[in-house]
């Protein structure tokens, strides 16, 4: 399979946080990708912004180092190519340091973009300085980085703040989750096969499970996480983004709104959740090893580094069918699967005890793909036996003997950005949405004086996460690699 590498059009690219983690470890390895791809123009500028006096040679030295030890073994023969496109400013966001030499850098004619890799309380102060010094103009484009918000009021506050300086068509709130090759393939296997759309619904649906589960703790992130928490950091948007796509109506076209008021649709949809259909958890120290308490620093932390919750949605297409939401840390394996576990048949012409129920399994991570479990005859002459077996499309199998480097999340939407695409991007109206349901979840929890269940590092969670299925005769699917 041949992919075709598009390019974009002519841009300057202005990066606030240049030396910060996401800078180093995703934004300029991605970019450098592209670069080597042939997907930006060689005239294409990459301006570093930060705090630390750097020079310009030093901050392509450090991105470089950057390169080395985040994209390892990448082809590096293009590498002083792409160093040599780099630029630097020191900046400071609250003053007027650097602002009027960013000014004088910037080339007439091209595409203006931002990217701003910073804390949000930083947001509105980049926002109003682009805007004084007239560095953006009103087709330049600004790329704001989660959290965007730690409530609905918060979220309202950035969203305000933003808006007095750009229109919402040049807001691009990221969620790298959305860039995912298998996340964008579920829009086209829902809506460019009529295989599927059929059975999309709860006539056919009878539940669907969402998994994001990592290996790793809080580690150094304790006392930011412990801020936050699971319902903060991955629910209210990863999951709730996911939960959308696959619970959305068919837009009338792939166009950015037309997808974004289908899935705002979804979200105001969505039914209050009941406190006995939540379950919170906290990995706790083993062998030797730290629990959350210990990461956190805080001992008496009630924040949860695990959750499970049931969700309903109230419309036509899924009322009865439940979505099951889980994620969490230091759980058995990493991965990020969505399971749409179908009816049976209404009726069974086989022996009962060996029919299962098909499932669509959509891999997200670590290997994008999807399975289809269907069911056939055992074979061999011991009779009509059945058995489930998987239809399994890994993608870096699928494309071709050769395989195709799939870009990381962050490449493919820095490239819309440039191409002035927002459909994988969160609109205002859809962030405010989402935190208005789980505000009252939150709330109640801190409110209260319940403690999170505690669960053994490597394991699913906590037991009652198992149970919250098991009441309605259903298994979460098991958490593998």
């Amino acid at each position: 399979m041949v992919v075709r590498v598009i390019p974009v059009d002519d841009f300057d690219l202005v990066i606030f946080g240049a030396t910060g983690d996401l800078a180093r470890r995703k934004i300029l390895p991605g970019l450098y990708r592209r670069f080597l791809a042939g997907q930006m123009p060689s005239s294409a500028r990459i301006i570093g912004a930060a705090r630390s006096d750097l020079t310009e040679q030093q901050f392509r030295d450090e991105t470089r180092a950057a390169i080395d030890e985040f994209a390892p073994g990448i082809d590096t023969s293009q590498l002083e190519a792409f160093l040599a496109e780099l630029h630097y400013v020191a900046i400071d966001a609250k003053g007027t340091g650097g602002w009027e030499k960013l000014k004088e850098i910037m080339r007439p004619g091209v595409v203006r973009a931002f990217y701003f890799s910073v804390a949000p309380s930083l947001f509105g102060d980049l926002a109003q300085r682009l805007s004084d010094y007239g560095i953006a103009d009103g087709e330049s484009r600004i790329v704001v980085e989660k959290p965007f918000g730690r409530d609905l009021e918060s979220a309202r506050a950035l969203n305000d703040v933003l808006a007095r300086h750009f229109a919402e068509r040049q807001i691009y709130r990221i969620d790298h989750y959305l860039g995912k090759e298998t996340v964008q393939n579920l829009m086209a296997v829902r809506f460019a096969n009529i295989l599927f759309e059929p059975l999309w619904n709860a006539q056919y649906v009878d539940h669907v499970q969402i998994t994001v589960a990592e290996t790793v703790g809080v580690g150094g992130r304790g006392g930011y996480y412990d801020q936050s928490g699971a319902m903060r950091d991955m629910v209210q948007n990863h999951l709730m983004q996911l939960l959308c796509l696959i619970a959305m109506e068919p837009p009338y076209h792939f166009d950015p709104n037309a997808v974004r008021d289908e899935k705002l649709k979804v979200i105001r949809a969505l039914e209050p959740v009941s406190e006995a259909e939540i379950v919170r958890g906290q990995y706790q120290a083993e062998n030797g090893t730290q629990g959350y308490l210990d990461d956190a620093e805080n001992p008496d932390s009630r924040t949860e580094s695990f959750v499970a919750l049931k969700v309903r949605i109230s419309n036509w297409r899924w009322q009865g069918t439940p979505f099951y939401l889980r994620t969490g840390k230091k759980l058995r394996a990493r991965t990020s699967e969505i399971v749409i576990t179908f009816r049976e048949p209404p009726h069974s012409i086989f022996d009962e005890s060996s029919q299962k129920p098909n499932q669509l399994v959509i891999k997200l991570q670590p290997d994008e793909g999807m399975i289809l479990t269907v069911m056939i005859k055992e074979p061999g002459p011991g009779g009509m036996r059945l058995m489930q077996v998987p239809l399994d499309m890994s993608f870096a199998d699928a494309v071709g003997p050769e395989g195709v480097d799939m870009p990381d999340a962050y490449e493919r939407l820095i490239m819309d950005v440039i191409r002035g695409n927002q459909t994988l991007f969160m609109r205002g109206d859809e962030v405010e949405a989402a935190w208005a349901w789980a505000d009252p979840i939150i709330k109640s929890w801190e409110a209260g004086k319940a403690r999170p269940e505690p669960y053994d590092p490597g394991s699913s969670g906590p037991e009652e996460a198992l149970r919250l299925m098991h009441r309605d005769n259903r298994r979460w699917r098991e958490i593998r690699a």
